[in-house]
């Protein structure tokens, strides 16, 4: 059996899920993601490595980090994921520049505690100020030696790249314009790009894409202005590439939010 939820308040995303046989693709969030285990081994390949989080274990992802997902068994897992703005979380934090997680997955009660009171709270719709304040808790139990300042940076031609692919969003993914202005052979920009960043640019484009989508539905409501306004060919097509990512329908997912 297959469950995706997902609520928002405060700012933040929350998502409680149980999965057996769903496979994530590889994509990536422009959020904060922090995550527990609470059944099964959920197995992802995180930065060309193989993670396993066991129940109780926290997994951590930064702002763009790609990765794929899976049940580790047949017998499935449960799990609850916050999504949190960047700006959002450095506000928290009062740090000026990115931060990033020492290690994608950990073990620390205090800190599972929070994400899961925090994670309830949006769930079952208590008060905002509420949820404000479980998400300074929650931050407040991040060690200094959870975060770190140093992280493999994009080189400057991949950060160009994705500038400008993600402000051309309305129209088609043209590689050829983009390696005449970065003065790159189309094969070997595919090839930096996905070593870069693990996934390859017309990936990248669906992601920012599906992510800009989702933003419209939770502002607006509307699933049928987000097909037309980034894109996309019909609402199966939106549907598609919105499951592949998030585990459900942008109609369900609409649907959570009301």
């Amino acid at each position: 059996m297959e469950r995706f939820i997902y609520k928002k308040s405060a700012g933040i995303t929350v998502l409680s899920a149980t999965l057996t046989d769903f496979v994530y693709k590889r994509h990536c969030h422009k959020e904060y993601a922090l995550g527990v285990t609470l059944r099964g081994i959920q197995q992802y390949n995180l930065d060309g490595s193989l993670q396993s989080s066991y129940q109780n274990g926290i997994m951590l992802f930064n702002p763009e980090q790609s990765h794929d997902g899976r049940s580790q068994k047949k017998t499935g897992i449960d799990y609850v994921m916050l999504y949190i703005e960047p700006e959002l979380f450095l506000e928290i934090l009062e740090e000026k520049d990115i931060v990033y997680f020492s290690s994608p997955i950990v073990y620390n009660y205090r800190l599972e505690e929070s994400i899961l009171a925090l994670s309830n709270a949006i769930l079952i719709g208590k008060d905002e100020a509420l949820c404000s304040e479980l998400l300074l808790s929650l931050i407040n139990s991040f060690a200094r030696t959870d975060i770190s300042t140093v992280y493999k940076k994009d080189n400057t031609l991949i950060k160009k790249a994705k500038e400008m692919i993600y402000y051309s969003l309305e129209n088609i993914l043209r590689l050829d314009d983009i390696c005449k202005e970065l003065d790159i052979s189309k094969f070997k920009f595919i090839r930096l790009f996905k070593a870069n960043t693990g996934i390859t640019p017309y990936q990248y484009f669906l992601n920012c894409k599906v992510e800009l989508a989702k933003q419209l539905i939770e502002k607006h409501k509307d699933i049928y202005s987000a097909v037309s306004e980034y894109g996309f060919v019909d609402l199966a097509h939106l549907n598609r590439h919105f499951k592949k990512i998030y585990g459900t329908t942008a109609f369900e997912y609409m649907s959570h939010l009301k």
